[in-house]
């Protein structure tokens, strides 16, 4: 997949790495061309100079051919309009937008743009969001029969309530993240736009679960 980035400080620059050594093309855009120095010499991928919100800027990183776009830069702002500009004129459908003041995210997360507050960041959060797919085990019990993981649920889920959920894939939801907090649903929780749903599963159910994930509820009498 090819991949841009907006901003390369700290977070940026790991992610842009990171990403290269999955496997992914990767292009960065940044105002300041000696913020590139933090890719370091063996950084194939393309370096960008220019404000991550122009389109012809977005252009020349590839955005046509992304399949993913991270706004990092240090300014709030720019992020989610440069977000906004990649998903509404652009459809790219894997957008994530980096923020410092986490009062303004649920703001942004009804404008469909997943968010990663500063203070809770990691560049394992930023990665579920650009490339979500599958389940990411975070636990598992002595015997490996049994594990705690994030599992991506399709856009197709949301408006839906846990209690249907957890009927149709066999799991247990043991909490969900919400605009950077973890919040503890009921059975009567509907899932929203952002949310990231962890899960308590059948280790031998994984393959079964993430494709009831991936397909979203089933309609009335089946599929």
């Amino acid at each position: 997949m090819h991949i841009v980035i907006m901003g390369c400080g700290r977070v940026g620059s790991a992610l842009a790495q990171t990403l290269e050594q999955q496997g992914h093309t990767v292009a960065v855009i940044d105002q300041d061309p000696t913020a590139f120095r933090r890719l370091g010499s063996g950084f194939g991928g393309r370096r960008v100079t220019g404000v991550g919100f122009d389109q012809d800027t977005l252009r020349e990183a590839g955005i046509e051919e992304a399949g993913a776009f991270a706004a990092v830069s240090s300014g709030d702002n720019s992020n989610i309009i440069a977000a906004r500009v990649a998903r509404e004129m652009f459809g790219i459908e894997n957008v994530a937008a980096r923020i410092y003041d986490p009062r303004r995210a649920e703001v942004y997360q009804r404008l469909g743009i997943p968010t990663v507050a500063t203070v809770r960041w990691t560049a394992d959060q930023m990665l579920r969001r650009l490339l979500p797919s599958g389940a990411e085990p975070l636990w598992r019990d002595p015997t490996g029969g049994v594990q705690l993981a994030e599992v991506h649920a399709s856009s197709a889920w949301v408006g839906h309530k846990i209690s249907r959920l957890q009927e149709e894939t066999g799991v247990r939801v043991a909490f969900l993240t919400r605009l950077g907090e973890a919040i503890l649903p009921t059975s009567q929780t509907v899932l929203q736009e952002g949310d990231l749903v962890h899960v308590m599963m059948r280790t031998d159910d994984i393959e079964k679960v993430e494709a009831s994930f991936a397909e979203g509820p089933e309609e009335e009498g089946g599929h």
